[in-house]
């Protein structure tokens, strides 16, 4: 049986999308695991008017599995307080209720605060939480907040100074749910604990590394949420920026959480700053049309969309680092919405093979493929001799895939994350010198945009794997993306 972590949740934004859809999920998880069972608690607060039953009801409704009885006797440890986080008089409520459950289910006075609302009321929610005497005397006070991070680096600044006031930095969580993909967590695994594989994971072996963040729905409900984000900022600026760093960190001397981000830090640091001109040559934006039978709308019909929109639902892009280990190796990256299906996987080319022992020309290159998602796996194609009596070199699939029961043991990026934040450890998370550094080339790349002519958009259609240009991204280098769709 785990060790139970006493604790108390307050998850302010508590009747919202990403509460039920994820978070309580995630929290139930723990709970059928016994890494929470009778000491612990949760809070939700936001404006509606809700009974601690309505609640409670709410949160049962989100669960998909475990019987009645444990999804009852789950949500029972549930509260809800109406709230209004610009009120400091709420406060006063709102801590009588956790000094209440703090005694109620002796949870030592650990106290968990997850920000699941507006980017912009972070800052307020943190004072008030200082000014108001919620934070913990006795056990330990930690804070986790969501994405976006700001929608630039001044923005993103101001908010982590306003949030740094009241907390200590190693108290700050900002969570990035790809850090907590199994694949993903995989990756130092892979790199360091296979000595062939770490020895040939530089400039000298690798040709170029391909990174695809596809989804194939639409904006969906979040379309005013869009408008404000675009691709570039939704989906490069964080998790495609943080697939990257966990490809590339050089190896540090231990996998404590300083050492990690002290070598996950020097990515950033290092990422090649784009001119003006590198934006326009290496970086393509696109946003989908209809599809080809007219049964899938164009990103300009979406509700809530500007009908003459300009906001790019698709960008892919050459990535430099100015590492020693990684001077002259593009990572090619791609993430768009309505592609032909969900799929999360990373490419590593490795260089072909300059010997003329089997014919030099017809050798492949190497690819060491990593399904992160909706597979988990790796496929490693080398080269190998056609079957029979031919000498033809011809590439052949090394391949490994969780099982399903091994599926069923991955627990969900959510689940693994908030046990983490529980725990205190810090190096699945997003650091602010990760995140300053990732916006500093984001900018670069949203200025150089602005300069130009307006996009001719729509450039693809839905269903399609992105507009012709992000092709002909590679196709000049005499490259060419691994994963067509």
């Amino acid at each position: 049986m785990s060790k139970e972590n006493p604790v108390l949740f307050v998850i302010f934004g508590g009747s919202g999308d990403l509460a039920h859809r994820k978070l309580y999920p995630a929290l139930f998880q723990l709970f059928q695991k016994g890494q929470l069972d009778q000491h612990f608690a949760v809070i939700g607060t936001a404006r509606r008017p809700w009974t601690h039953e309505y609640f409670r009801q709410t949160v049962q409704d989100n669960l998909h599995e475990g019987t009645p009885e444990q999804q009852a006797a789950f949500a029972a440890h549930f509260y809800y307080q109406s709230h209004d986080v610009q009120d400091a008089a709420h406060y006063v409520i709102l801590k009588k209720l956790i000094d209440e459950l703090d005694q109620k289910y002796q949870l030592q006075g650990n106290r968990i605060f997850y920000m699941a609302m507006a980017p912009a009321l972070f800052g307020t929610i943190a004072q008030y939480l200082r000014s108001e005497d919620l934070l913990s005397h006795d056990g330990f006070s930690r804070l986790i907040i969501e994405k976006p991070f700001g929608h630039d680096y001044d923005s993103a600044k101001e908010l982590n100074d306003a949030i740094v006031n009241t907390f200590d930095s190693d108290q700050v969580f900002r969570i990035d749910h790809y850090l907590g993909k199994e694949m993903v967590q995989t990756l130092p695994y892979l790199r360091f604990a296979n000595p062939m594989i770490n020895a040939s994971w530089n400039h000298d072996y690798i040709d170029n590394v391909q990174i695809t963040l596809a989804e194939s729905l639409g904006v969906e409900e979040r379309g005013g949420y869009y408008e404000t984000a675009g691709a570039l900022r939704d989906m490069v600026q964080n998790h495609i920026m943080q697939v990257i760093a966990m490809l590339t960190f050089p190896e540090p001397d231990t996998l404590c959480d300083q050492t990690v981000e002290a070598a996950r830090e020097q990515v950033f640091t290092h990422l090649h700053q784009l001119s003006e001109e590198e934006v326009q040559a290496n970086f393509v934006r696109g946003q989908y049309g209809p599809s080809a039978d007219g049964k899938q709308i164009g990103y300009r019909q979406e509700e809530k969309i500007n009908p003459q929109s300009n906001v790019e639902t698709f960008v892919a892009g050459e990535i430099k680092l100015d590492l020693p280990q990684w001077q002259g190796v593009p990572f090619y990256v791609r993430t768009g919405k309505r592609l032909p299906e969900k799929k999360t996987r990373i490419d590593v080319v490795f260089k072909k093979a300059t010997s003329n022992l089997f014919g030099g020309e017809s050798l492949a290159a190497p690819v060491l493929t990593i399904e992160v998602e909706p597979e988990s796996g790796f496929v490693f194609s080398i080269n190998g001799k056609q079957v029979g009596t031919g000498t033809e070199a011809v590439l052949h699939d090394l391949r490994y895939q969780l099982s399903d029961a091994d599926q069923q043991l991955v627990p969900d990026a959510y689940e693994r994350l908030l046990l983490e934040v529980v725990r205190g450890h810090q190096s699945n998370f997003v650091q602010w010198q990760d995140m300053a550094g990732a916006w500093h080339f984001v900018d670069k790349i949203r200025q150089a945009w602005e300069q130009c002519d307006c996009p001719d958009f729509p450039n693809y259609a839905s269903g399609s794997m992105g507009p012709k240009a992000a092709d002909e991204l590679l196709a000049k280098t005499g490259r060419h993306w691994i994963y067509q769709g």
